[in-house]
């Protein structure tokens, strides 16, 4: 795993968005011994060709991250995954002081509270139940009924206060359920988008729920024992189609790729723990628009398989040029190795 390791300098890790979203940075890999261009988001529309089709996930975040009270005054975060037979999947902290059946409560909201069950995975996951004003909430299309006690579950390394939660959602997001954003597309504005479909480019939307582990580093040596977290994906046909005749399809985030493949690979909705590293095909994306990832990440095996030994070099292009790194970062567009 040492080869996925590069350093990273702690103030290299962007604690705020660029600010307008487009005026990020954007480091252009071509391939074939050609030279980086450094560019900005805003010049996206320069890299979009005629017949392109650009796709992006729609997801959006929900308020997951719940600070709730013991009866007896004590302090336990909920951080809400995913439904989970009326109930969500759900981290508590501390959860060594919190027992199966113990009703916690909100301060900031009285109609809101949440009954915690077992653990459900060996990784500590507990079974909880959420209910507002008398109703079980377990659907993500009302976790907004939350957004009251809740709040947007930023990434442990993103310290800084300040900036609006509205922030850590793309301007496209719509079907309510991820745990974190699909980051890449927090660059993306209305008018860029206005602008790629002006250069003769289709924008299409994918689904994909972002779960926690987007943030969980591979542990172990060989990275064909690493168990792949699996997440809900949804392709719609009409889209399919359109990929399969565009000139080229352009992916917005790395979990676009991985819905766009598992669907090449099989069922166009559903739930995959399609894990793209060294020796994957892509079958269906030619091109990818993606921040700076952690090191020894899936999502950097996932580049590493795009572009090949390359990304070695363009991660030192872009801690030697200061680029940000990380959910609030500075994005790279890459252009897939040819065989």
């Amino acid at each position: 795993m040492k080869e996925f390791d590069y350093e990273l300098p702690e103030g290299a890790i962007a604690q705020k968005p660029a600010e307008p979203r487009d005026s990020a940075k954007l480091l252009v890999d071509y391939g074939n011994g050609q030279p980086f261009e450094h560019m900005a988001v805003a010049n996206l529309p320069a890299l979009i060709a005629e017949g392109d089709v650009v796709v992006v996930n729609e997801t959006s975040v929900i308020p997951a991250r719940l600070q709730l009270r013991k009866a007896t005054g004590g302090g336990v975060e909920v951080l809400l995954l995913e439904p989970k037979e009326e109930g969500w999947s759900a981290l508590v902290k501390p959860g060594r002081r919190v027992k199966s059946g113990m009703e916690l409560r909100s301060e900031r909201d009285a109609d809101l509270q949440v009954i915690v069950g077992e653990e459900i995975t060996e990784d500590g996951q507990r079974k909880v139940v959420v209910v507002h004003g008398g109703e079980i909430i377990s659907n993500p299309g009302d976790a907004q009924r939350l957004s009251k006690a809740g709040e947007t579950p930023l990434p442990p390394y993103i310290t800084s206060k300040g900036h609006s939660p509205g922030r850590y959602q793309t301007v496209y997001a719509r079907t309510p359920g991820s745990v974190a954003a699909p980051t890449a597309g927090l660059h993306l504005t209305e008018g860029l988008l206005q602008e790629i479909r002006g250069k003769g480019a289709r924008i299409e939307k994918i689904d994909l729920v972002v779960g926690i582990d987007t943030f969980r580093p591979v542990t172990v040596d060989d990275p064909a024992d690493h168990v792949m977290h699996s997440e809900s994906y949804k392709v719609d046909e009409s889209t399919w189609e359109v990929c399969q005749s565009a000139q080229r399809v352009v992916a917005i985030g790395t979990t676009t790729v991985r819905a766009l493949e598992s669907a090449a690979r099989g069922a166009l909705s559903g739930r995959t723990d399609l894990f793209l590293r060294r020796g994957s095909t892509f079958e269906i994306v030619d091109a990818l628009m993606t921040n700076f990832h952690m090191p020894r990440s899936t999502l950097l095996m996932m580049i590493e398989a795009f572009i090949g030994q390359r990304w070695k070099d363009l991660y030192r292009e872009a801690v030697e040029n200061d680029y940000r790194f990380l959910s609030f970062g500075d994005a790279m567009f890459l252009h897939k190795t040819q065989s």
